[in-house]
């Protein structure tokens, strides 16, 4: 969990193929780092013999030379986000946005004032069953009982309308028990709204990567999963050589003979994923994918997800994950509503906390109301308003470069002073940079309701 780690752990152990290294410092500076050790095994590498080769494969596919990918990946996923924001907008923008030919024509699933409500006690019935496969757990029934009613009914979606564009990548977000899976089975039209109606493009050919991991017989071999026992993958109708296909997967080519039940749990993952994504289709459907997922693979399944040329639709409770990957988040917060959001995870919630700070504010304030509007912001918020972001750019700065001298894994033992002082100093700049950046949020809203 990439977002819970940098704010817990001092020192990092890494474990990697077959040694472990330590470092004194948090999951922050580990990238830093894992860069740093993957260019110094680079030049390394560039003197060894050819027989040693095999390490390159590693080096080739690190996390520097990903990183260096993902930096245009970050910026086209900026641009999608920007565009959808404008199509979500306000009520009237939205309306401008429907009412254009070419967004209708992009649209791949339309939900339409879509409801859906369980009992929240519901009774079992040995005459009539939910078919295998329904939201409801099997042996649940749906009849009326015997008061003639279905009981207390619990809304799990209320009244939400959505437009999922060609191309789109959807995160679906909430607690357990919100409704994310339903949601996510209405839209792909697995069940079927108590209320208004799910259209599907006719042309729509999805591939579904459960939370299950659709078990693998662990007596085929990685060449019987992958090529049905031959030389060549048929990949979205390009033909790619097997040892070739491993290798986009991070695997080592000599275990296309391993049976699947010597592979890791991790392995089996990634070979999972390394089939579902050479079917072709226009639609991906991945329901909590990164459980079990170590690093490398997380990192490969986004950059994976940012090339896919059709539509996604993802839950998932990782948070960096959603981030770096989704540009609309559907957020449900267990009450029926469904939030849409233009962003990730942080955009998402960075919308729930607002309405709710600021209501809270109001009701602890001891001071009268004005019975006047403000017309402009006072002299001192206009020039926080307009000095605060230098000053949050200049935070970032210091703290990178406390980061970088925490980076030198001798400070600890050389200058224990400096260190104790400089992780001090960390601790303070990021405390001072959410004050900014919560301080110049309130202004921007206030700025947007003076108009």
């Amino acid at each position: 969990d990439r977002t819970f780690l940098p704010r817990l752990p001092r020192q990092t152990l890494w474990l990697d193929r077959g040694s472990i290294r330590r470092k004194e410092i948090g999951f922050g500076g580990f990238e830093e780092w894992s860069d740093a050790v993957a260019a110094e095994e680079s030049r390394a590498a560039q003197r060894l013999d050819s027989k040693l080769r095999l390490e390159a494969h590693w080096l080739e596919r690190g996390v520097t030379a990903r990183r260096k990918r993902n930096q245009g990946r970050l910026e086209k996923l900026k641009e999608m986000r920007a565009t959808r924001a404008a199509m979500i907008g306000g009520p009237g923008v939205a309306k401008l946005g429907l009412a254009n030919d070419d967004v209708r024509s992009k649209s791949v699933i339309v939900a339409e004032n879509v409801s859906i409500s369980f009992p929240t006690t519901p009774f079992v019935s040995s005459e009539v069953e939910t078919p295998s496969g329904s939201a409801l757990p099997q042996g649940i029934s749906t009849s009326l009982d015997a008061n003639g009613d279905r009981g207390q009914l619990r809304p799990i979606i209320k009244n939400f309308d959505f437009r999922v564009q060609r191309g789109d990548r959807i995160g679906i977000v909430g607690a357990n028990g919100a409704g994310k899976s339903t949601l996510l089975k209405l839209l792909t039209g697995e069940i079927q709204p108590d209320q208004g109606k799910i259209t599907l493009a006719p042309t729509l050919d999805g591939i579904i990567i459960d939370q299950q991991r659709s078990l693998m017989s662990p007596d085929k071999t990685v060449r019987d999963i992958l090529a049905d026992g031959g030389d060549w993958v048929e990949v979205r109708g390009v033909k790619k050589h097997i040892q070739g296909y491993l290798k986009e997967f991070l695997f080592d080519p000599g275990v296309m003979e391993a049976s699947v039940g010597a592979l890791s749990g991790g392995e089996r993952s990634r070979l999972l994923l390394a089939r579902e994504f050479a079917r072709e289709s226009n639609l991906l459907v991945l329901d909590e994918p990164t459980n079990d997922l170590d690093l490398e693979t997380l990192d490969l399944l986004q950059e994976v997800i940012a090339d896919y040329a059709g539509t996604v639709l993802l839950v998932s409770h990782d948070r960096d994950f959603l981030d770096r990957t989704v540009t609309v988040t559907l957020g449900l917060d267990g009450t029926g509503k469904v939030d849409i959001v233009a962003g990730g995870y942080a955009d998402w919630e960075a919308k729930r906390v607002k309405p709710n700070s600021v209501k809270t504010k109001a009701s602890t304030a001891t001071a009268p109301l004005p019975t006047t509007a403000r017309k402009k912001l006072s002299y001192k918020d206009q020039r926080d308003y307009d000095l605060l972001p230098g000053r949050i750019e200049a935070i970032e700065a210091e703290m990178a470069a406390a980061e970088t001298e925490l980076s030198d894994g001798t400070l600890f033992t050389r200058d224990h002073a400096r260190f104790t002082a400089l992780t001090a100093k960390l601790e303070a700049l990021r405390a001072e940079k959410m004050a900014a950046e919560d301080r110049w949020l309130e202004l921007a809203e206030e700025v947007e309701a003076l108009g």
